[in-house]
């Protein structure tokens, strides 16, 4: 069974073809970041024509790479939310024309959903039961996941995402967009220990985030150093602020699997690339009696590979999508 899978949700516009649930065949990506650096963060509506331009050349780029035509694709699977409308609305625009004029069924599918089970792109799976992390710019959730359409919230963000927070404090420290990549590779030659920033960890066996009281600790301690001071100490002051988030990350993730009774861990999202990341939630896997799946890099940024797979997932269980179907900006599983 030949699924194509197609996300336009922000700044990627990407095709996929995955064969049986299983085999990928193609995974195109197209990245805006280019595009948006000089604004410091995505601008919808360059984002939207962005879109436009990019969706028919990437979905047939996946095609050529795949080695098929659309004649033989069974089924579509396209991101329905949550994102940015306008960009959301060219990508299911896109799938719902070629489904109508092939006869091709389609499956809408929900952008986090895909996240949640890329682990299953890589070739270290994780067996059901099993906590989601799911760390991105737009989400810090934890779900519990007992099949691959079964997914309980357990715990959000109450204010800035996790990536959020990144491209927050990159932008304050003039280190451009995206923040993660740069601060992260800043923060390899600084001291976590240099500075003291909270860990907030809410109301006991909270499972939800804040990092908004982080951002402003960094700013607070911005402003402390002269301007002087300041191009010395950006390698400390991202490696203090990287573990905060990273430290709140793991911790919670480590409550979640006491209290559901969960053995196994699946990193995922754009933030699942983040090296300390995965080398804290590593560390922490044997000591607390876990299996930690990390999602492959290659998969934690936006892709259509995820979409195909959550719409192949959402077909077997007949969910097809209806010609009155719309895109959304929230998701029901944020």
């Amino acid at each position: 069974m030949l699924v194509l899978g197609i996300e336009s949700s922000c700044d990627e516009t990407a095709a996929a073809v995955l064969n049986n649930g299983r085999e990928l065949l193609a995974n195109t990506v197209d990245s805006q970041i280019e595009t948006h650096a000089v604004y410091g963060g995505v601008v919808p509506e360059l984002a939207s024509r962005q879109h436009v331009r990019n969706i028919y050349p990437v979905v047939t780029t996946a095609l050529r790479q795949a080695g098929v035509g659309l004649d033989e694709i069974d089924l579509l699977a396209v991101t329905e939310g949550p994102g940015l409308v306008g960009c959301l609305l060219v990508g299911h625009a896109f799938a719902r024309a070629i489904a109508l004029s092939r006869r091709i069924p389609l499956v809408g599918v929900d952008h986090l959903s895909g996240h949640l089970l890329s682990i299953f792109l890589g070739a270290e799976q994780p067996e059901f039961p099993f906590v989601a992390m799911l760390a991105s710019g737009g989400h810090t959730s934890l779900f519990r996941l007992d099949s691959p359409t079964d997914f309980e919230l357990l715990g959000r963000t109450r204010d800035d995402a996790a990536g959020e927070a990144f491209d927050k404090v990159a932008k304050l420290l003039g280190l451009g967009y995206p923040g993660g990549p740069v601060i992260s590779r800043l923060a390899e030659a600084g001291d976590p220990a240099s500075f003291s920033f909270p860990r907030a960890c809410l109301e006991k066996d909270s499972l939800d985030f804040s990092f908004s009281g982080l951002k402003t600790a960094v700013a607070l301690q911005v402003n402390r150093l002269r301007p002087t001071e300041l191009p010395s100490r950006l390698a400390d002051l991202c490696a203090a602020f990287q573990e905060a988030v990273a430290e709140v990350i793991v911790g919670k993730t480590m409550l979640a699997t006491q209290l559901t009774g969960c053995h196994r861990v699946v990193l995922a999202g754009g933030v699942a690339a983040n090296p300390r990341l995965r080398e804290l939630l590593l560390a922490a896997g044997p000591e607390h009696d876990l299996q930690v799946y990390l999602t492959p890099r290659q998969f934690c940024t936006d892709n259509a590979a995820m979409i195909a797979l959550a719409g192949y997932h959402l077909f077997q269980k007949r969910e097809l999508t209806g010609a009155e179907t719309d895109v959304y900006s929230r998701s029901p599983y944020s």
